[in-house]
């Protein structure tokens, strides 16, 4: 009895360690922070490319990112001191969270309660924190960035959500991110509807043009971010950076069959990850920034109704048992 209790001990310890390497090193926060910062050399590259210009060096943003850390801190007397602090770390936490539950479950195949639908509430509080952070700032132009924020979020999650559920009725009503192996996405009208949806919400998520609304350099000067400083920044700055891996590493697995590190799938992995980011990059350089009226009715009263009849005709196939629809 006591061999039996000391080995149940040990493997408890081990298990406690097993999943703060997960977190911390692999697939955690060291490997998300060097892939992020590694996407985020990719994206400002195209762009470059696509502006005719060179461009950044390979290790241009993790300069950057040490660079902030040296720097020192400001934290405005006016608003909420404590909530100005915590909000870009309770961004990065989430972020962090949620795509090493979508690696585990990817490369893994670990079973455990984090489902997709934790993952997408993860993925939405990094988006939250942006806007805690200025509306604890107590800058006027900050609170004006958080307020379109927060319209912006209105906006873009319920087509997220419909496109959410049709991912989960394509996969057999499975939510665990292990199950997801089907690339149902090419091969019929609601998954490439969904598809197309799913990416423009990602547009939104990531604070990318046409819908940098909150940011909005020339108008109210970052936004949100106008006081932040230092360490506190270059943690946005990273957690913006690990998003352009992990939103759509949530998009591979939820349509074109997840990522994989053994033989071929590697290649194929790495391939859907820079045709996504490719998509993002193309529509960030061809069009203008919108106004905030104009993002939520492009969510509302276009991508909305296009995903409740993607929603209708994924239901139908699945009643009448046609893969196609």
């Amino acid at each position: 009895m006591w061999s039996t209790g000391l080995n149940e001990g040990v493997e408890s310890r081990m298990e406690i360690l097993r999943g703060v390497f997960y977190f911390t090193v692999f697939p955690g926060f060291l490997f998300l922070s060097i892939t992020g910062l590694f996407f985020s050399w990719i994206e400002r590259k195209i762009t470059a490319r696509l502006q005719w210009r060179k461009g950044p060096p390979l290790l241009q943003p993790f300069y950057d990112f040490i660079k902030l850390l040296g720097k020192d801190i400001m934290i405005p007397k006016s608003g909420n001191p404590a909530l100005f602090v915590t909000a870009p770390l309770l961004g990065l936490v989430a972020i962090t969270l949620g795509s090493t539950m979508l690696l585990l479950g990817n490369l893994f195949h670990i079973q455990f309660m984090g489902d997709v639908i934790v993952v997408a509430y993860l993925t939405l509080i990094p988006s939250l924190a942006v806007m805690l952070g200025g509306l604890s700032s107590g800058n006027p132009l900050a609170v004006t960035g958080a307020r379109r924020e927060m319209k912006l979020i209105i906006g873009y999650e319920l087509p997220f959500i419909i496109v959410f559920v049709i991912a989960i009725i394509k996969n057999d009503y499975g939510i665990m991110i292990s199950s997801f192996k089907g690339s149902f996405m090419p091969g019929s009208i609601s998954g490439i509807l969904s598809f197309i949806i799913a990416l423009f919400c990602i547009q939104a998520k990531l604070g990318l043009p046409p819908f940098d609304i909150a940011e909005a350099e020339t108008e109210i000067m970052e936004g949100p971010y106008i006081e932040y400083s230092g360490a506190l920044f270059g943690v946005f700055k990273l957690t913006q950076s690990i998003g352009l891996f992990s939103l759509p590493l949530f998009l591979i697995t939820l349509f074109l069959g997840g990522v994989g590190f053994s033989g071929i799938e590697i290649l194929w992995s790495i391939l859907k990850f820079l045709v996504i980011l490719l998509l993002l990059i193309v529509i960030k350089n061809t069009n203008p920034r919108v106004r905030i009226d104009q993002s939520v009715k492009f969510f509302w009263f276009i991508l909305t109704p296009i995903g409740i009849i993607s929603l209708i005709l994924a239901i139908a196939g699945r009643i009448y048992g046609i893969g196609w629809l």
